[in-house]
């Protein structure tokens, strides 16, 4: 979808384990800050896309999440849209509410990703994840779990996945080795994108994690599902994050000199896959398609948020996105090109892997990081002269490859 819509405002709370604090406080805090940040009231918001997971299984709310947070901080009487869409929940709220701007349904939209993901019971939050495959498959999954893995002589513990830790960490670890064999990928480039991230949420004071870790250090972490470390997987957490969208004409009204504007965001789903077609087709779709709408391609990027719910996967989504040539994200990691000061930083907020994963709340996140990137506010982790930013996120896995997937481009 090609876009006209304006980020007017931004605000996100702390990532973390916010165990003494409900999702109408996280919401809450992040909207009045994007509110503020725009320079607008609650009474200014047209239409509200609020993007939320996991509340029915952590808190037991259903059906209305929206509309509850909402009436809390004092907006109502406008359409309220509830997005569920797993990990790409948040994205898909942007999404919709950039199309809603571009079509000219609406001067002013709220998008906001929210949750709540620790609990007492590790199990319940982790069921959370297994819901976002096809939970009446979940033996077939399992299944071509392990015979991916025995298939290169490895053996799996599948048995843990969805108790012990997410399975999708299990659908990571088949997904990394293969990309091991095939392109000699080594532990150490894997490594290195939990360091380098490390190191990019250590300067953000939002970011669940923020000490740094060493390469050596992340190779001697406990393991979760080899060849994946502790430090190599993201983390569950609580937060959310709030995006005032506007158009062209409010834009104008409010006096945004300088505006970052949504330059296109491709939406696309998986589907059933014929000869020579997998997940990689699905990336390379949606990438091509985001770059044609925006009139960028992957050289005039200034810096890249993207999914790496672990950190192989950073390594292979570079190449999706035609950061470095097929096999050659271990590389690109390794040459110190996508940290800070390199030639195309990577997750400069601390990604997924530090700055954490509230599912919900992590597509608009993306857009917070990049909107202050773009606006030369991001302190001691700006990236200089930003111009051009991408997010890219993917949510669910259905079949053999990831249900939702959304990129989005901004400029400044």
């Amino acid at each position: 979808m090609k876009t006209n819509a304006i980020v007017a405002g931004v605000g996100m709370t702390t990532f973390g384990r916010h165990l003494d604090r409900n999702l109408k406080s996280l919401a809450g805090e992040a909207i009045l800050q994007a509110l503020k940040d725009a320079g607008l009231s609650p009474s200014d918001v047209q239409a509200a896309y609020m993007g939320n997971a996991a509340a029915s299984v952590i808190t037991g709310q259903v059906c209305v999440p929206g509309e509850i947070v909402l009436r809390e901080i004092g907006i109502g009487g406008v359409p309220v849209i509830n997005v569920e869409n797993a990990c790409a929940t948040g994205s898909t709220a942007f999404n919709q509410a950039v199309a809603m701007v571009t079509l000219g349904a609406y001067d002013v939209v709220l998008a906001c990703g929210y949750e709540k993901l620790f609990h007492e019971d590790k199990a319940r939050s982790f069921s959370v994840f297994a819901g976002a495959a096809d939970v009446e498959r979940m033996d077939e999954l399992t299944a071509s779990i392990d015979e991916k893995m025995r298939a290169v002589g490895l053996a799996s513990d599948i048995g843990e996945g969805g108790s012990q830790r997410s399975v999708f960490m299990d659908i990571y670890a088949t997904m990394t080795v293969a990309h091991m064999q095939k392109y000699g990928t080594t532990r150490e480039q894997i490594a290195a994108v939990s360091a380098k991230n490390s190191f990019h949420g250590s300067l953000n004071p939002r970011a669940q994690f923020r000490n740094v870790v060493s390469v050596d250090e992340v190779l001697a972490a406990r393991a979760i599902a080899y060849p994946l470390t502790l430090p190599m997987c993201s983390p569950i957490g609580d937060g959310a994050a709030a995006v005032i969208l506007v158009s062209e004409r409010k834009a104008r009204e409010m006096g945004i000199a300088k505006p970052v504007r949504v330059l296109s965001s491709a939406f696309r789903t998986g589907w059933n896959f014929g000869p020579g077609e997998g997940e990689k087709t699905v990336f390379e779709t949606t990438i091509a398609q985001a770059y044609e709408e925006a009139g960028v391609g992957p050289q005039d990027l200034s810096l890249v948020e993207l999914h790496d719910a672990s950190a192989p996967s950073e390594i292979i989504h570079t190449e999706y996105l035609g950061l470095c040539p097929e096999g050659g994200g271990g590389a690109l990691v390794a040459s110190g090109a996508t940290r800070l000061g390199g030639r195309i930083p990577v997750s400069t907020s601390g990604g997924l892997l530090r700055k954490g994963h509230p599912i919900g709340a992590t597509g608009v996140a993306q857009i917070v990081e990049l909107t202050e990137q773009l606006q030369g506010r991001s302190g001691p982790r700006q990236v200089e002269g930003a111009r051009v930013g991408l997010a890219e996120n993917g949510g669910g896995f259905v079949g053999d490859s990831v249900a939702a997937l959304i990129v989005t481009i901004l400029s400044r």
